[in-house]
């Protein structure tokens, strides 16, 4: 990854907006930024980024670490001593910032560090600057994204091979999280699975329910493999599916497809939620699809784009996303449908090789 042009272009960024620092705490935005970022604990830790220069003040713990991937100078303080000299010293070095950009998932103690520090400063959101920049991937990351995705697809046949009556979701979940491991993506794994009426829930947590004859096992699952994430949902059912689910899982399908069809370089994310919505309307389960069609992906599992009927910025070839309508039928069961599509220069690039049929499971 080129971590140099990236800061180069954060600081374009930071002219463009009037942002005279950047802090960036331990988080994706850090990873994006330098390839590294520790555990975001109550220890003080931040990436100070100026127009022309860098600064890194971190916990001697980490800095051994750190000293691999961040090139800038350190300040560096021990638990004994607290982080107040470092952060005085970081002031000393970076003079008296008129408006700063911190990053988004800061911990308050931290900003609370910082606006102690700096207290006539404007704060704004680092992501005003960093999320155009994440937004359009490299060709390494969509490389990884697409080796993420292979390492999603296994650990979801390995699911649905457990998937049997009488099997929990915990144990569902389970073989999808050791396949991910077993496949070097371990980081951040994780499978939500929901059978039956709670398939129905679009952020279901994983229960201990048994999974009965007759009914739908929803997967949605992802993990990140070298930092980049997978994420993709799909539908088994056990036994043969009834002509009312048969419907709702050919309506999601539909709606998928429509989405798909408008992707390419230009089209708005609007028309592509639309898409989906709009299959999904016509049907008469517009009340019942109640989220947005899709989120951004990279380093983050949620990041920009947001695909929304609201959102009127044009498509560009590199932008990683998914696709995932659904239908939520409360007490009976729901079908969601999801893909990771990369936008390429004439259209677009489905990420799993997984047909999206109901898989099913006699």
């Amino acid at each position: 990854m080129d971590f140099a042009n990236r800061m180069a272009a954060a600081q374009r960024g930071m002219e463009k907006r009037g942002i005279d620092l950047l802090a960036i705490p331990p988080s994706d935005d850090l990873r994006y930024l330098t390839g590294f970022s520790p555990v975001a604990d109550e220890r003080s830790c931040y990436l100070f980024l100026s127009a022309d220069a860098g600064l890194f003040l971190v916990p001697a713990l980490n800095a051994d670490q750190a000293e691999r991937h961040i090139r800038h100078p350190f300040v560096v303080y021990s638990d004994a001593e607290g982080p107040s000299r470092s952060l005085a010293e970081a002031k000393r070095q970076l003079g008296t910032p008129r408006r700063i950009g911190a990053g988004d998932v800061m911990r308050t103690d931290a900003l609370l560090h910082l606006q102690r520090l700096w207290p006539d400063a404007e704060y704004v959101v680092a992501s005003d600057i960093l999320a155009p920049l994440r937004m359009r991937k490299s060709a390494e990351e969509i490389s990884l994204l697409k080796q993420a995705a292979a390492t999603a697809d296994r650990a979801l046949e390995a699911a649905i091979a457990a998937c049997r009556p009488g099997s929990s979701e915990a144990e569902l979940s389970q073989a999808a999280v050791g396949a991910f491991h077993t496949a070097g993506a371990g980081e951040g794994a994780s499978a939500a699975v929901g059978s039956g009426p709670n398939s129905a829930f679009p952020h279901h947590h994983t229960s201990a329910r048994r999974v009965e004859a007759g009914e739908p096992v929803l997967f949605d699952l992802g993990s990140r493999l070298d930092g980049y994430w997978s994420n993709i949902t799909r539908v088994a059912y056990l036994g043969k599916p009834p002509a009312r689910y048969a419907e709702i899982h050919r309506i999601v399908e539909g709606a998928v497809r429509a989405a798909l069809a408008v992707i390419k370089p230009g089209a708005r994310i609007r028309d592509l939620d639309l898409a989906a919505r709009g299959v999904i309307n016509a049907a008469g389960y517009d009340q019942y699809f109640t989220h947005r069609t899709g989120h951004g992906i990279g380093l983050s599992v949620h990041e920009l784009p947001s695909i929304t009927q609201t959102n009127d910025m044009p498509l560009e070839a590199d932008m990683t996303f998914s696709v995932e309508p659904g239908i939520y039928l409360p007490g009976e069961f729901g079908v969601r449908l999801e893909e990771i599509v990369a936008v390429t220069l004439t259209g677009h690039d489905v990420l799993s090789r997984l047909s999206r049929d109901a898989r099913i499971i006699d």
